[in-house]
């Protein structure tokens, strides 16, 4: 049996990865990834000691100057030592995968839900994007077989926290409004910047406030800033709102 059948990453799915959007070839907002790349690693114990940040700079800009006009990079760090439970104590190691691909597609009018697989505010994985993707993915597919693009995430108290695989922003009397960190959140690197750029209020909020909303955004470096005509079924007012320009490259 070879190690790598033994990996923590391979067992557990320990690792972090962040996608960085592409913009005229540039990885757009690295600086904000990076940081969010070296908080994971150390709540998550993976040791990144090897990698300065200059050399995988280079590599992420290399690949989108050489491959994207317009896209996105994924960028990975696995844990690749043995479990202890299923392997030998042996130096750790931590490999990296550099991937890039199109934009996520959106579609013209997309349909939001309310997604039944709730956010754990208090899991040590909260706040994490950790290659242990498998739950946020789930409460995709399961908006998606209700007919829907997107599902939105509640926490165990019932504050809206999340889309499946995006944050979540909305409008209510010209306000703007997010999750705030303590819902159980991740910190996306375009929600951050959003934040920067904009006068927006981050909020502890059931969901009558999606119920309410004027105008719901999906953001992420996926698909940037994508505008939901409608939530359960009621359509939203799909205002120009400077959210949408800020995103629009």
């Amino acid at each position: 049996m070879s190690r790598s059948s033994t990996s923590k990453i391979l067992l557990y799915g320990k690792g972090i990865f962040t996608t960085i959007a592409v913009r005229d070839s540039k990885p757009f907002l690295w600086e904000k990834h990076w940081k969010r790349l070296t908080k994971n690693a150390a709540r998550l114990g993976i040791d990144l000691s090897r990698y300065t940040e200059a050399e995988i700079s280079d590599a992420v800009h290399g690949a989108a100057a050489a491959e994207l006009k317009t896209g996105r990079v994924r960028v990975s760090f696995f844990d690749e030592s043995p479990a202890e439970l299923w392997g030998e104590e042996v130096e750790r190691e931590v490999s990296l995968s550099i991937l890039t691909g199109r934009s996520r597609q959106r579609p013209a009018k997309p349909g939001l839900t309310i997604s039944p697989h709730r956010v754990n505010s208090t899991s040590p994985l909260a706040g994490i994007k950790s290659c242990n993707y498998l739950e946020p993915l789930m409460a995709l597919q399961k908006a998606k077989e209700l007919g829907f693009e997107e599902g939105i995430r509640l926490n165990e108290r019932g504050e809206v926290a999340s889309a499946c695989v995006a944050n979540v922003f909305w409008v209510k009397d010209e306000r703007l409004f997010t999750p705030s960190l303590r819902t159980g959140c991740l910190a996306g690197t375009t929600r951050e910047y959003i934040l920067e750029n904009l006068a927006c209020e981050e909020v502890e909020a059931g969901i009558e406030a999606l119920q309410e909303a004027d105008d719901i955004f999906l953001t992420s470096a996926g698909i940037g800033a994508m505008q939901a005509a409608e939530f359960e079924g009621r359509p939203l007012r799909r205002s120009d709102h400077p959210i949408i320009r800020l995103l629009t490259f």
